[in-house]
């Protein structure tokens, strides 16, 4: 249970709810156990009455007979509000822990950087969060419960069945070394068959949310039957591995049972012959009747043991899934608690970047400088670097070597929340919610108004779109906008950065999916809406980065051009060639 250990703080946080759980236990089973008690004491009085030779009256055996009964469901009764109340107490602390490892898994995976994502599946991680979580709130919940219930029990009934009959509690007690036995070797088979079939959950999940994500390319390249053979195949390896894992839990409740079902035998036997000699203590039927009853509040205790080993197992394995990655320091953190106030000066010195995970050299000594008011276009074959220079700024990833300085401070030495609230980042691939259009808009600034949502919508341009729709700006978007088109999601996008009004504007070729009417009007508002901000402009169209104060050539990471759109038109190279080229294109067209 060393993976366990994780969730004491747990414990520690909800001590009080966990304390009284286990304090409503012991006065649950100190009533529960009056019953063979006073059971015992009618079978006395009525043997008793049976052996007396007088003529007694039996209106006394009667009355105590009356009394025990009331007293019995009396203690019931007081014993089932206690166990009501034990499991409100502990499978709500369940709830609670839940609660708070679901957050914590949340922000951790908030908190993980690009590489992690890049090296784990989106399947796999929803697996986490959700099945594995739900495996370990059933120990916190009911295997704790049941352990509590089931050591507390043991301990008072087997007293109480030493103060009867030292002896014959012996007797009763003899199966239980073969129990410990045969729960130690089934756990530790249940904890190998529960990560085999959590494992392959994960491998079914992300194969599954791969499917979802891209089945307009499926059924574009008609590969539904092949796609649903590949599942078939993974639900089957699923399937099998569950009726492994199911197959080892069976055996649990009828072992427990049938060694349950021994030691009643063993009572009656040597109960029935101490009672024919008289001796060990057993010295009337009641006593025999008390002792079965003792052995039979076990069953439930010692059949539920198999459960939750079988829980324990399987939190165990799904813990230890979860702490691989809650152990995770994240590779970028925020080295500056104190505010920090952003301007928008940004500084390259010599900064170059590595990808680690494909060893690609993406940045190579580049170096160069944009002041607040300023707009930087970066151009450059695809794979060239330019949109590593905007997730360097973002801090997505960190340099490999040379400085980044955001107002003459180095970016790692900035507070990083300031920095991200400070930026507005628009990327080729716009991402939108399913959810309404406002909201996807108003994702820049929660606390946006109406008026503010409809003016920047006109500044991208989309506004015009937006109201044709019938349910206007409350038209809720399919899974990642799917109900717009590449232009329409590329504006809301933009729309998205224009209400955040943030300091540093970075612009990752959002404009790649517009006709070049659109983009000229785009264009237009970002050079009002940029006059006091820091801009970054990637691009593929002379026409987006012609207006920006400096632009910067890219290839293979290295900068080839720097300058204004009047000097790079001076200069052969790169950028005159595009030039040229997309003029004849458009004359063409």
């Amino acid at each position: 249970m060393r993976e366990l250990q994780y969730l004491n703080k747990y414990f520690i946080k909800y001590k009080y709810r966990f304390l009284f759980g286990i304090i409503t236990t012991i006065i649950a089973q100190v009533f529960s156990l009056f019953t063979p008690k006073l059971i015992s004491k009618s079978f006395k009085a009525i043997e008793a009455y049976m052996k007396s030779t007088s003529n007694v009256d039996t209106s006394f055996v009667k009355t105590e007979l009356l009394h025990n009964i009331l007293l019995i469901i009396a203690t019931t009764l007081i014993a089932g509000v206690l166990t009501f109340l034990m499991r409100q107490t502990l499978i709500v602390m369940s709830r609670y822990v839940e609660f708070d490892l679901k957050n914590e898994v949340f922000i951790q995976y908030e908190n993980l950087t690009q590489h992690f994502y890049k090296q784990n599946r989106t399947g796999d991680l929803m697996n986490r969060i959700s099945e594995d979580i739900g495996k370990v709130r059933m120990y916190i919940g009911p295997a704790v419960m049941y352990s509590i219930n089931t050591i507390i029990r043991f301990t008072i009934v087997i007293v109480y069945m030493y103060n009867v009959s030292p002896r014959l509690t012996l007797y009763t007690l003899l199966p239980l070394p073969i129990l410990s036995y045969t729960i130690f070797k089934l756990s530790s088979e249940i904890n190998k068959r529960s990560t085999a079939f959590q494992q392959n959950l994960s491998k079914l999940s992300s194969f599954s949310q791969e499917i979802f994500s891209g089945l307009r390319v499926i059924k574009a390249y008609s590969l539904e039957k092949q796609q649903q053979e590949n599942i078939t195949e993974l639900s089957q390896e699923s399937k099998e591995k569950a009726m492994s894992l199911a197959r080892v839990n069976s055996l649990f409740g009828p072992l427990m049972l049938a060694l349950i079902g021994v030691s009643n035998l063993v009572v009656i036997y040597f109960g029935g012959i101490m009672y024919i000699e008289g001796t060990n203590g057993i010295n009337n039927i009641g006593t025999i009747a008390e002792f079965i009853l003792y052995v039979n509040m076990l069953t439930w205790p010692v059949a539920s043991l198999g459960w939750v080993s079988s829980m324990v197992q399987e939190a165990e394995a799904s813990q230890k899934r979860i702490n691989e990655f809650l152990k995770i320091e994240p590779e970028i953190s925020n080295n500056n608690p104190n505010q920090s106030i952003i301007h928008g000066d940004i500084v390259f010195e010599n900064v170059n970047f590595t990808y680690e995970d494909t060893n690609i050299d993406a940045l190579k000594e580049v170096n160069f400088s944009v002041k607040k008011g300023q707009t930087l276009a970066i151009l450059g074959k695809t794979g060239s670097g330019k949109s590593t220079i905007l997730s360097l700024i973002s801090r997505m990833y960190d340099t490999s070597s040379g400085t980044i300085k955001i107002d003459g401070t180095p970016i790692t030495k900035v507070n990083l929340y300031d920095l991200r609230k400070s930026i507005g980042f628009v990327p080729q691939d716009a991402f939108l919610f399913s959810d309404t259009i406002k909201n996807n808009i108003k994702f820049g600034k929660e606390d946006a108004n109406e008026d503010e949502v409809i003016n920047a919508a006109k500044k991208a341009v989309v506004h015009d779109n937006i109201i044709n729709f019938n349910l206007q700006y409350e038209t809720v978007l399919g899974e990642r906008g799917i109900t717009l088109s590449g232009g329409q999601k590329q504006r809301v996008s933009i729309a998205r950065a224009f209400i955040k009004d943030p300091e540093i504007l970075l612009l990752d070729d959002c404009l790649s999916a517009v006709d070049t009417e659109t983009e000229e009007a785009i264009l237009n508002n970002l050079l009002e809406f940029c006059k006091d901000k820091t801009t970054l402009l990637v691009s593929h169209r002379v026409s987006s980065a012609k207006n920006a104060d400096n632009i910067i050539i890219l290839d293979e990471g290295k900068i080839i051009q720097q300058g204004s759109h009047n000097q790079l038109l001076n200069q052969e190279g790169y950028y005159k060639e595009l030039y040229l080229k997309q003029l004849s294109e458009k004359e063409l067209s």
